[in-house]
């Protein structure tokens, strides 16, 4: 039986924690917080991001970065992408020590690096042992941690270059809650997963400001047109963008309550500052830093990405959301498949 090391104890990092670790597989879930994982480590579980999923005795937590990843054979990291790179280089010192490499690293990130506009998996291969670049995968889709964490039923997709790879990581984390899809493009699944939470934001702002759900399901439609033509630029496949990575994730987050994405959108439709917003939230929407990777992508690739300028704007240049709608509505007419391709 595989063992499997989680860096990252937010919400996510121990859902899926809790998720191997009911399955039997011996689960450890690190964090930097010595004194947080000391305190969900005294009361079984994760109290201040996922309450009352108790943890199962096949997961343990631990602050040793080193005790976590001694002898995992499956490395799971789930840490926001603005720490992404900064956990990653301290766990390839440890892993460098290590006589045998893990079988793989899986991102369970979903963002894009703002200084270097590199992927997750882009920044696992700069930072890890040569010989895991084989080794990677990313873990992506519809899939809030609460539901997760109840075993309610969830589909998400699993990506990895190497098939024999995918197939092996399919089967470890499917259980009968929790259905794996295979996937052969770790590019279009990450941009998916990271592209989805800038247009979750734009949904989010159109409920705040009370423009309805014909509003709404056009954000979200054109909002998948301007990643599939992002993605395309990117060399990833146009149909993941059809898949769960794509539409599926971009419709849980732009419509589910427990969006934190939606959420800040909501907060900035109705008046609230970005600042005041973001400095009451306990939890990280990626979508907000993510904005500004996602206009310098659209501005490194000369892609037009209307609705994901819009939201950068109202983010990072304080426009105002209505001033955006109506930017938005009163652009010159298009042709709907305007720069996308499925051939």
């Amino acid at each position: 039986m595989k063992s499997v090391c989680v860096l990252g104890a937010g919400s996510w990092g121990t859902a899926l924690a809790l998720l191997l670790a009911r399955k039997g597989i011996p689960t450890v879930m690190w964090g930097r917080d010595r004194r947080f994982i000391q305190e969900i480590a005294q009361a079984g579980e994760n109290s201040r991001y996922l309450p009352k999923a108790p943890f199962p005795s096949t997961l343990t937590v631990t602050s040793s970065m080193e005790e976590a990843l001694l002898r995992a054979e499956i490395i799971l990291v789930v840490i926001p992408s603005h720490g992404f790179r900064k956990v990653v280089r301290q766990a390839a010192v440890i892993l460098k020590k290590r006589a045998q490499p893990p079988m793989a690293v899986i991102s369970a990130s979903k963002g894009i690096e703002n200084s270097t506009l590199c992927t997750m998996t882009e920044i696992l291969e700069q930072e890890l042992p040569p010989d895991l670049s084989g080794h990677l995968a990313v873990l992506s889709g519809p899939s809030f941690a609460r539901e997760v964490a109840d075993s309610l039923p969830t589909a998400v997709a699993l990506a990895a270059s190497d098939a024999g790879l995918c197939a092996s990581l399919q089967q470890l984390f499917s259980t009968d809650s929790f259905r794996v899809y295979s996937n052969l493009d770790p590019v279009g699944v990450q941009l998916g997963g990271a592209l989805k939470n800038v247009m979750a934001i734009a949904s989010g702002i159109s409920d705040g400001l009370k423009f309805g759900t014909n509003t709404r399901a056009a954000l979200i439609t054109r909002g998948l047109a301007e990643m599939t033509r992002l993605g395309i630029k990117a060399g990833a496949n146009p149909l993941t963008f059809a898949g769960l990575a794509g539409l599926g994730d971009l419709v849980l987050t732009c419509t589910g309550d427990l969006s934190r994405n939606r959420q800040v959108g909501l907060r900035l439709g109705a008046g609230e500052s970005i600042d005041d917003i973001v400095k009451s939230m306990s939890m990280v929407a990626e979508g907000v830093k993510t904005s500004r990777s996602v206009h310098e992508l659209a501005r490194k690739y000369d892609v037009e990405m209307p609705i994901a300028s819009q939201v950068y704007r109202v983010i990072h240049k304080g426009r105002e959301p209505g001033d955006a709608v109506r930017e938005l509505m009163m652009r010159p007419p298009k042709h709907e498949l305007h720069g996308v391709s499925f051939c």
